[in-house]
């Protein structure tokens, strides 16, 4: 047994204690993420008469993590390196990392929107909610979410100082947690301005154009600001988030192509921001340790992982398979808790095992690799790491998600 317990810890990694830590933000995170799950699952009604509302919904998960994952792993490394400080002037570190993640949930949020809408068009997604629709839906609801998740990563931060947390082993996994639960809410709450039958009501047609007005100030105003780390973290994380919502986006319509098999088991939709949530989770955890140790120098980003970088990969792996297992048996058991249909615990773990395993392996590829291609074209890899982790695991996820749903004949 004892023998057991030391290969397990080795598998996990040297340090107990980051270890520890990881486990339980993880733990934590997955309960956020099944209350989100009942959430989605409580909303049939509204995702049937919105045609295109579930098609945000992976992306405006994702988007909260993008942006306060970044920022989470930017004063992660702060803190190693001494230069965090709390506080309300503009020009510090602290300060400058605040409003550009602030700036960026508004510009984010107002891209998301627009094409949402283009994609739902292309795609051919029925009856899709109009232009306006989708911008207020996105961006009243991402703001509202955006306000609560930065509150709590400022928390977090100012919480790894007092109690020697280290803020790369806790920040993505809750961060994602508050972002699944209080996204959700906040977009269904944001749908209420909408028309039940996705057009845009008189409200959401005046939110539309206050929205693209207010994403233009904040735009220029960011690109032409004095304060030289906020105009640096703007100008790199702006094609990143672009991309990354894109991907997302396109993710997206392969879950809102199969709504059909969702609201016939309502138990896949309680799956939904859990296994999203968990895969980013991870990918966010690597990132932000491979991002603060190529600060620190203790990792060279070079073609083939060293042995620092290989223990953090390891780690990852093997926190996997538990939290996959996790993931189906947290929704199987959602489904019954509100009596929702479910095609079995059996069939709900094999779902999340079958679509993890294939999540897991783009987290180990991208996050080292994106951290390594960002160190070589001079970006800071704790801004564009994490996004490009989650949005390329999004797309990867959505379609190892639906096809382990089909390969176990559960979907249409």
């Amino acid at each position: 047994m004892r023998t057991f317990a030391r290969r397990l810890v080795r598998i996990l990694g040297p340090d107990p204690a980051a270890v520890a830590q990881s486990g339980t933000a993880l733990i934590i995170s997955l309960a956020a993420t099944l209350v989100a799950g009942l959430t989605l699952a409580s909303a049939e009604d509204r995702l049937s008469d919105l045609p295109g509302l579930l098609l945000l919904v992976p992306a405006a998960i994702a988007q909260r993590g993008n942006v306060f994952g970044a920022l989470g792993s930017r004063l992660g490394t702060a803190i190693h390196t001494g230069e965090f400080n709390i506080s309300r002037r503009p020009d510090t570190v602290f300060g400058q990392n605040v409003l550009a993640s602030l700036g960026l949930s508004v510009i984010a949020a107002t891209w998301l929107g627009f094409v949402a809408w283009v994609l739902a068009n292309i795609f051919g997604v029925n009856n899709a909610m109009g232009a306006f629709d989708f911008l207020t839906i996105s961006v009243v609801g991402g703001v509202m979410a955006s306000v609560i998740v930065l509150g709590i990563t400022v928390a977090l931060a100012a919480g790894s100082t007092r109690f020697g947390w280290d803020l790369d082993n806790v920040i993505a996994p809750l961060v994602t947690g508050t972002g699944d639960l209080v996204t959700l809410p906040a977009l269904l709450i944001a749908s209420m301005l909408v028309g039940s039958d996705g057009s845009a009501a008189g409200a959401s047609r005046a939110i539309g154009v206050v929205v693209l007005v207010v994403a233009v100030v904040v735009l220029i105003s960011s690109l032409r600001n004095a304060l030289p780390l906020l105009r640096r973290i703007v100008l790199e994380s702006l094609p990143v988030l672009g991309l990354a919502s894109l991907i997302s986006l396109i993710a997206g319509i392969v879950v809102e192509n199969q709504l059909r098999t969702f609201l016939d088991q309502p138990a896949l939709l309680i799956l939904v921001p859990a296994y999203f949530g968990m895969a980013g989770a991870l990918g966010g955890i690597l990132s932000s340790r491979l991002g603060s140790k190529v600060h620190l120098g203790l990792v060279q980003p070079k073609a083939l992982p060293q042995r620092e970088a290989l223990l953090d990969i390891r780690s990852v792996a093997a926190l996997a398979v538990p939290i996959f297992v996790s993931v189906g048996l947290a929704a199987h058991l959602g489904s019954l808790i509100v009596r929702a249909g479910s095609p079995g615990a059996g069939s709900m773990v094999a779902i999340a095992l079958l679509a993890g395993f294939g999540a897991t392996l783009v987290v180990l590829g991208v996050a080292y690799y994106g951290t390594l291609a960002a160190v070589r074209l001079g970006l800071d890899p704790d801004t564009a790491t994490i996004p490009l982790t989650n949005s390329v695991l999004d797309l990867v996820g959505a379609f190892t998600l639906v096809g382990a749903i089909l390969a176990l004949g559960i979907g249409a």
